[in-house]
């Protein structure tokens, strides 16, 4: 390749929505200086993966991505790759064994430091890596600070649409559950100061966000304590956040059972902009399992909950959840716990997860991974059938009724049906969100992609709702379009 002063990154992100954050950040750091975006690892001059531990499938991908590019590697050694992200911080050297082409490392605390690292590998060759202390590796105010990232810096395009984005408030985990890796990639959990988080709220609203999203690996436990003593909570942060100008809608996840209090709920019943969507994890049925997870709650906890949220939030309230299904010792009475459960609380849908061991867990150190994987996959199916028909069922309650939906751009099956070009003044396939995180799709005109519009429902299924568009829902004409 021939040098020149603007440079081409090819980035790919696998994990959560933590991730994609981390994503946007690095890129927006990058482009400062002087890179633009490929989709074509071929074309780039420096290749990124932002990497997740959670599940040994996503590791499993990004290392087949890695082993691809080996050849690419050896026939153009100017090139740089790295990986950087939670995988990067739990793995650190062995990813330069598994893969020695590799040229940097680097933890999700150190992503400022990116731009640097890839010049060095560039301009002096070698391996290079930037990782987080462990958590035993020093006082709690240096491990903390080896956490930090850089929040500030945003990149537009990166986001999952132009007038929707991700705002980080809390880093790292405390919680220690013995399946999970996060405290250890993530570090100690850590609220970000309320005022920072406001400016750059304000700023997203600026750059024509009309929605935010709160991350946290247990959101719902941000707590700040400012240096005169001053506390903030979650629902303090949403009553600030409230007033900005141009937001419109406030969501929050990942939540935490005992830690969604009425203090809390209040908030999203007050706040009109706040959404109804929580989305609290239970992760079992079963309260031996839960203690085997270390979870750091009961069944009659988790009830206790969503007792609290029916009482605060009555139906406006749509609770969903993740699940693992097969966690260690796991039998078939307290899988059918689980079942049962769910069939209990009804949540709008559930995330649903085969158990897979983790290096470094407390689980794999001290608990047998001994649930065959036919019986997991077997579990997984069941459960999943029990929450598709809940789903269905709950949304069978929306036929018939006018619904706001933020509309967020084609449909997933639009963009699959043809590769010819559209007519954008005409109809083509949208999809959007109702204020509790329901998938809508309906016809419409791409001029309504980032408007906040009204939707008759008349099908329902598991999984969307099927609508067509109510006139005057926006400002302008709006064409009622037929089913």
């Amino acid at each position: 390749m021939n040098d020149r002063s603007l440079r081409k990154l090819y980035i790919e992100t696998v994990g959560c929505q933590m991730n994609m954050l981390d994503s946007e950040m690095v890129v927006a750091s990058l482009r400062r200086k002087g890179y633009e975006l490929t989709d074509s690892t071929s074309d780039a001059d420096t290749i990124l993966f932002n990497t997740c531990s959670v599940r040994e499938q996503a590791e499993n991908k990004t290392y087949s991505a890695l082993g691809r590019l080996r050849d690419e590697k050896k026939n153009h050694p100017q090139k740089i790759i790295g990986v950087m992200g939670c995988m990067a911080q739990k793995d650190q050297e062995l990813i330069f064994k598994k893969a020695p082409f590799v040229d940097i490392v680097v933890g999700p605390g150190q992503l400022q430091q990116i731009p640097d690292l890839i010049e060095k590998a560039r301009n002096e060759g070698g391996r290079h890596k930037a990782l987080s202390l462990g958590r035993t590796d020093g006082a709690l105010r240096d491990i903390k600070r080896s956490h930090e990232t850089f929040d500030p810096l945003r990149d537009p395009t990166m986001r999952p649409t132009p007038f929707q984005a991700f705002l980080r408030i809390q880093i790292g985990c405390d919680k220690f559950c013995t399946y999970c890796i996060v405290p250890m990639t993530r570090g100690p959990e850590q609220g970000r100061d309320p005022l920072l988080i406001f400016d750059e709220a304000k700023i997203l609203a600026d750059q024509g966000c009309k929605e935010i999203t709160l991350l946290g690996q247990t959101v719902n436990s941000y707590k700040h304590v400012a240096p005169d003593g001053k506390q903030t909570r979650l629902a303090d942060l949403l009553y600030q956040l409230h007033g900005i100008d141009g937001l419109e809608r406030i969501k929050f996840v990942t939540n935490y059972p005992k830690d969604m209090n009425y203090e809390l709920l209040s908030a999203v019943r007050d706040l009109d902009k706040v959404s109804p969507y929580l989305h609290v994890p239970l992760q079992s049925g079963s309260n031996s399992v839960l203690q085997r997870m270390k979870r750091g709650y009961t069944v009659a906890d988790y009830r206790a909950m969503m007792s609290r949220i029916e009482e605060t939030l009555g139906d406006a309230a749509a609770v969903s959840s993740d699940f693992i299904v097969g966690f260690c010792g796991e039998t078939e009475e307290e899988f059918e716990e689980t079942v049962n459960l769910v069939e209990e609380c009804r949540f709008k849908n559930s995330f649903i997860f085969k158990y897979s061991e983790r290096p470094g867990t407390k689980a794999a150190n001290h608990l047998p991974d001994d649930v065959p994987f036919d019986v997991k996959r077997r579990r997984n199916n069941e459960l999943l059938d029990v929450q598709n028909r809940i789903s269905e069922e709950d949304n069978h309650r929306f036929l018939g009724q006018t619904l706001p939906v933020l509309v967020e751009g084609k449909s997933k099956r639009f963009d699959k049906q043809s590769d010819e070009p559209v007519d954008t003044n005409g109809p083509i396939q949208l999809t959007g969100r109702t204020h509790d995180d329901r998938i809508v799709v309906f016809d419409g005109n791409t001029r309504l992609i980032g408007e906040i519009i009204s939707i008759g429902v008349y099908e329902v299924s598991g999984l969307t709702l099927l609508g067509t568009v109510v006139t005057g829902s926006v400002t302008g004409d709006v064409v009622m379009l037929g089913t």
